[in-house]
């Protein structure tokens, strides 16, 4: 008798977790969380350039001062301190971490020099 009634419970629980409600289909969908044809037409894309126009609206976060777009390298640059900021598909990566020297500081030309 027990066996038979876990029997059925586990062929009801199979048959509800096969079929997920429209909700929960609609959720997946919404969440990208199932493999699907968007996810690979989203693979296919070419990557994303940057824009310009966003130099009206970003500053340095060290320095608070205006950004110089350099397409060959793809960077921001930052004249005053020194410093280029990446730009990966599309996004500047604003992280002071994630920045580079572009050239060296004034103390190590000035020793060079000596």
């Amino acid at each position: 008798m027990l066996s038979g009634t876990r029997g059925r419970l586990a062929s009801e629980l199979r048959r509800t977790c096969t079929q997920p409600s429209a909700v929960a289909r609609r959720c997946l969908h919404a969440s990208g969380s199932r493999p699907s044809a968007d996810q690979n037409k989203r693979t296919e894309k070419t990557p994303r350039t940057f824009d310009p126009a966003l130099l009206e609206f970003l500053v340095c976060p060290l320095s608070k001062k205006p950004l110089r777009y350099e397409a060959s390298t793809n960077e921001l640059i930052n004249e005053e301190l020194g410093i280029a900021y990446p730009i990966i598909d599309g996004i500047p990566n604003m992280i002071p971490q994630a920045a580079r020297m572009t050239h060296q500081s004034k103390k190590q030309e000035e020793l060079e020099q000596r």
